[in-house]
């Protein structure tokens, strides 16, 4: 059995444009992995398919890239899709 949790994903720059939107609450699945997760965002906005190999998620504020990494999300958590990170 699958458990939904609601979450407040967030957008920005260039993913707020596509989106059409900085800011929705969203119905997921309480246990996903990231990459799980970016596909359940892009079921519900289709042109942001074209910024995959850019994704960068910050899941109450812990980064992490799409793939493999297993999240236990909680009601409410803040999923912000950003940028990619530079370091320097």
């Amino acid at each position: 059995m699958i458990v939904l949790c609601q979450v407040v994903v967030q957008y920005f720059t260039r993913r707020a444009e596509l989106a059409g939107l900085r800011s929705e609450n969203l119905l997921v699945p309480q246990q996903v992995t990231s990459l799980q997760l970016w596909e359940e965002i892009v079921k519900i906005h289709p042109r942001l398919v074209v910024i995959w190999d850019q994704v960068v998620f910050a899941v109450q504020q812990v980064y992490m890239l799409l793939g493999d990494q297993f999240l236990v999300l909680q009601p409410r958590d803040k999923v912000a899709i950003i940028p990619p990170i530079s370091g320097g």
